[in-house]
């Protein structure tokens, strides 16, 4: 799996490369998502507290790493699914834009929601990759 190093860089975690060479690609996954979900939690502060240079970069830094999401998708594999993902962070860029632009923290806690269901299907991944062949779910 291809990963945006961009979007990584935007996730800002000082040994990030040497997490990466290890972190299979969910985790990967995983990390950028962590880092949306802060970046987004940040800009919501600032916008808060009235800091709206720091308010412009965490979105920036948002806007980013759904870009590197978007960089991973597999079309090939994902079909559907991918497609449907594409659209939905195109979704986010704009809303996260319209954030920017209009100080709405409504719009960032609208893809915070969003993020957030993404993040937990995306930690669920690692638990059925290592479900046997044929083991029901409860």
């Amino acid at each position: 799996m291809r990963i945006n190093f961009k979007a990584m860089e935007s996730y800002g975690a000082d040994n990030l490369m040497s997490q990466a060479s290890v972190a299979d690609g969910a985790e990967l996954i995983q990390m950028l998502f962590d880092g949306l979900v802060n970046s987004i939690a940040e800009a919501r502060g600032h916008i808060e507290h009235g800091a709206i240079l720091e308010k412009g970069k965490s979105i920036t830094r948002a806007c980013r790493i759904v870009l590197g999401l978007q960089g991973v998708l597999d079309f090939q594999k994902g079909g559907e699914l991918a497609l449907n993902l594409n659209e939905l962070y195109n979704y986010f860029t704009r809303r996260l834009i319209y954030a920017n632009a209009r100080s709405d923290i409504g719009a960032l806690n609208e893809v915070l929601e969003l993020t957030s269901e993404i993040r937990a299907a995306w930690l669920e991944v690692p638990v059925q990759l290592q479900r046997p062949t044929g083991a029901r779910l409860q």
